[in-house]
């Protein structure tokens, strides 16, 4: 329950607006892969209906000059037995521009996660640039479409956590140290898998990514696409490489933002992760120190905020609600505001308020990233994010070995390596029967635009170039800039992007974006 999650960069606004995180990703193995099963349903039988209130109950409206349909359609619940009775429901939304002219097709999203809303996210992406959506001349030509992947939101949602459960994890001590305080971590994560186990039993297996990359082609299916246009955030990438093993002859484009390298296993994509969110904080404490009129935690912003996590366990202060900022609300305050180099502020006032006796700043930067409403409930974000982390590996790690890399990596990454440490037990507890996704050249693929940021906390650098080099067409598109995900943060990657997703341009190999 304590994988790191986030906002994908080119929706931040409206995600902050809104409350709604998108996740990042503890990728797994892979395995070989049969040949693709066919394919269900035939875009003939997707029935597609006008849909306002979706805009409506997430935004207060929908975004001018578009009309938003949606659609439900059935796939397998396991693809290597497609006639099986056994089915799951997948929920669509495509928004349409009423300027559109020259129509190439549908552009399919994914946001990231596991356990992201594609549905929400294509509505946020359709209010266009001025809210760091998708650009009009891409709109002006496809179809936006989103869909909440199996177990997500709206598509046949697994639940296991109950809100109880997820206040205890986010409340708890990021770095249990003292030994009754890890077996009460340990307790709790053993306990919610057994009873997931027992709800859900070998269903739990059924949430892969290997199988929701069969759902995306029946969602090319459903819009009635030869080929596939597809711009996957963060856990999308691993997601859309996916895809490009299983079909890669039903590729038009793909763009993977914030990309995973699917050949790391689980220790090492924590251990990634946790690099990759201390150098994301050590650029935030540099930035104090240099803007202290900005930055009321100058000189020493990384003082202020371990001072703040300590005090949390201690003496945590109460609102006047009656919730108590304890050292894990504190923690996951500063986690939320490391996705983007522009909420670096609001973490320094939210710190600064939490230290004059006001935690209201660290709680709303808290809940916008654990999802949870003002009245105390969740959603299905971390649930659907362990089922699909679970399922897609393997892991033999025993509690006493999850202890000696607390202790390794609180050495090697003060802050975050611990708990990306802990955030171990989940899976080493959780009761499905693996389903790893494969990995490889996606062989007679077209070319793939893997985009990668330097200064990305959630999906470090280093994997941008990894994933390209082992798609075998992948072609590396750099923004040497911070946060998480680039597309179309920067002039310089929205025009690459465009025109790759317009006119199949690929970008010269080794572009790089700067930072402004």
């Amino acid at each position: 329950m304590r994988t790191f999650t986030g906002s994908a960069r080119s929706v931040a606004v409206l995600l902050a607006a809104a409350l709604v995180s998108a996740a990042c990703t503890l990728p797994g193995l892979g395995r070989e892969e049969p040949d693709p099963p066919s394919l269900t349903p035939e875009p003939a039988q997707v029935r597609w209906r006008e849909c306002p209130e979706v805009p409506e109950e997430l935004v207060g409206r929908g975004a001018p000059n578009m009309s938003y349909e949606c659609a439900t359609i059935a796939v397998p619940r396991d693809w290597a037995a497609p006639e099986a009775p056994e089915t799951f429901e997948i929920s669509l939304i495509r928004a349409r521009s009423e300027q559109q002219t020259d129509r190439i097709g549908s552009l399919i999203i994914n946001p990231g996660g596991p356990g992201a809303s594609g549905v929400d996210t294509a509505v946020y992406l359709s209010f266009g640039p001025l809210f760091g959506g998708i650009p009009d001349e891409i709109s002006r030509r496809f179809d936006i479409v989103g869909f909440d992947p199996r177990g997500v939101s709206r598509s046949t949602p697994v639940k296991c956590f109950s809100d109880a459960d997820l206040d205890e994890s986010f409340g708890a001590a990021p770095d249990p140290d003292d030994a009754d305080e890890f077996a009460a971590a340990v307790a709790l994560v053993e306990r919610v898998a057994a009873e997931c186990g027992a709800e859900y039993g070998d269903a739990l297996g059924y949430y892969s990514t290997e199988q929701t990359a069969h759902d995306m082609d029946a969602v090319r299916a459903a819009v009635g696409d030869e080929k596939i246009t597809y711009l996957g955030y963060s856990y999308g990438t691993l997601l859309g490489a996916t895809y490009a093993q299983l079909y890669p002859d039903r590729i038009r484009a793909l763009v993977l933002d914030g990309a995973i390298d699917p050949r790391e296993d689980l220790v090492a994509s924590s251990e990634g992760q946790a690099a990759g969110f201390e150098l994301a904080f050590t650029n935030f404490a540099e930035w104090c120190a240099d803007t202290p009129d900005e930055c009321p935690l100058a000189p020493d912003a990384r003082g202020a905020v371990t001072g703040a996590i300590e005090r949390g366990e201690r003496s945590p202060v109460t609102g006047d609600d009656g919730r108590t900022a304890t050292a894990g609300w504190v923690f996951w305050a500063v986690v939320a505001t490391l996705y983007a180099q522009d909420r670096w502020p609001v973490l320094a006032a939210a710190i600064d308020q939490l230290e004059g006796g006001d935690p209201s700043g660290v709680f709303e930067l808290a809940d916008s990233y654990a999802q949870r409403g003002p009245d105390g409930s969740y959603t299905n974000l971390f649930d659907a994010n362990t089922a699909v982390n679970c399922a897609d590996e393997e892991i033999d790690l025993t509690t006493e070995q999850v202890r000696d890399l607390q202790g390794e990596w609180r050495e090697k990454y003060p802050l975050f390596g611990a708990p990306l440490a802990i955030g171990l037990l989940t899976c080493a507890a959780w009761p499905a029967v693996p389903d790893p996704y494969p990995t490889g050249p996606a062989e007679g693929a077209p070319p793939i635009v893997v985009v990668g940021t330097t200064g990305d906390p959630a999906t470090p650098y280093e994997q941008a170039p990894r994933l390209a080099e082992m798609l075998g067409t992948g072609v590396l598109l750099t923004w040497d800039g911070e946060g998480h995900t680039a597309y179309p943060e920067t002039e310089c990657i929205a025009d690459a992007v465009n025109a790759y997703v317009l006119d199949l341009a690929v970008p010269p190999e080794g572009t790089v974006c700067p930072a402004s």
